[in-house]
């Protein structure tokens, strides 16, 4: 009895250390109550999980895009209305609004059953688990890639690339992939990929076929939405809007002026994040 005893107490101990070893349980969605998701790793296993706090943010908050947030928001209303929709590449000038348009259309939306998931450029290799896992669901889902740019040889980029328009399965009714990036073609461009091929020993037998496919992932997006630098008076009419927003009154956006110029350009750029900066930054520092 006393070896039994034993032999059980040791099998305890052992169970507990190989559970110890094991990784976590993932939690299930948050289906019911939440709108947004990012996908994740533990362990080498992928699972959503669930963001509490979305950003709150508006298609009124953002300024000087009109044609844009236009271009997005009739996509969007149609994929909710299950009607043909594309997937959306937006590419341009930093800070002007390329992410926050589709955080702003998320939230227009979130109410009619849109959802979001965001996922990182290192884990697009999972999307074909994604759409499968949320393939049968009653929701419409934009899976979102945030400044997105590849360099050659990147398992992401070929994942994507078949996502968009490659596998022998069609791509899902309720997904749609909006991503964001500086670059318009998503991968570096030589300038060697536009001269004209020269004899060498090791030399591309084919040129034109390499800028093809520098291209082609760019091209499988449907619908391109292109973002620009804007004019000074834009700026100022953004900075105007938050400063507004934050509870400033006439006289005093018009007093920020200057500040709010030299804040542009010791930041090196005019755009609505560097106005939307600005006005947290004074009126947090003149107690306004």
């Amino acid at each position: 009895m006393d070896q039994l005893e034993h032999f059980l107490r040791r099998g305890e101990i052992l169970m507990n250390r190989v559970e110890a070893l094991l990784p976590p349980a993932v939690r299930a969605p948050d289906w019911e109550n939440a709108v947004a998701f990012v996908w994740r790793k533990r362990s080498g296993r992928g699972y959503l999980h669930t963001v509490r706090q979305v950003a709150a943010i508006s298609l009124d908050d953002l300024h000087q895009i009109q044609t844009q947030k236009q271009q997005i928001e009739q996509n969007t209303r149609q994929f909710m209305a299950g009607k043909p929709a594309n997937n959306v590449l937006l590419t341009g000038a930093r800070g002007t609004g390329k992410s926050s348009l589709i955080k702003a259309c998320l939230n227009q939306f979130a109410k009619d059953g849109l959802r979001l998931i965001e996922v990182d450029k290192e884990d697009l290799v999972d999307l074909a688990e994604i759409v499968e896992l949320i393939a049968q669901r009653p929701e419409k889902f934009i899976i979102f890639c945030d400044d997105l740019s590849f360099e050659e040889g990147e398992r992401g980029y070929k994942a994507l690339k078949v996502a968009l328009d490659g596998s022998i399965s069609a791509q899902s009714d309720n997904v749609l992939i909006y991503a964001t990036s500086n670059r318009r073609h998503l991968l570096p461009e030589k300038q060697s990929d536009n001269s004209s091929y020269h004899r060498s020993e090791d030399g591309d037998l084919h040129p034109g076929e390499t800028v093809e496919e520098k291209i082609s992932l760019s091209e499988r997006f449907g619908l391109w939405v292109s973002f620009y630098p804007f004019k000074q008076e834009d700026y100022l009419e953004i900075v105007a809007y938050w400063l507004a927003h934050l509870g400033c009154n006439a006289e005093q956006i018009e007093q920020a002026k200057p500040d709010a110029l030299r804040w542009a350009l010791q930041r090196g750029s005019r755009s609505g994040r560097v106005a939307n900066q600005f006005a947290r930054a004074y009126v947090g520092e003149h107690g306004l």
